[in-house]
């Protein structure tokens, strides 16, 4: 019995982070959006387009959960936080 909770827990939580990660996805896709962002037109574009295979992905994650899958949505959320926390100039 044990090991049906803990695999409904981890299920649980697999959901919930994939949601969350939906939501933080959706909040760059809609600043990005807004036709006076002061990012240059490329940048926007290119992170766009990055959020809509994030997206697809997670969607894909949800109707068939497989690691490997998972795996490149976890190294983009890290690269795009690396790069969040340095500014313009630093070494990263």
């Amino acid at each position: 019995m044990s090991g049906q909770l803990e695999c409904a827990d981890r299920e649980k939580k697999l959901q919930e982070a994939l949601k969350f990660n939906q939501k933080i996805w959706s909040f760059f896709q809609a600043e990005l959006s807004v036709p006076d962002n002061p990012l240059p037109k490329k940048l926007r574009e290119d992170i766009l387009s990055l959020s809509l295979f994030v997206d697809k992905r997670i969607f894909e994650i949800i109707a068939f959960p497989e690691s490997e899958k998972l795996t490149i949505v976890i190294d983009i959320n890290m690269n795009i936080a690396a790069g969040l926390r340095t500014g313009p100039g630093d070494d990263i």
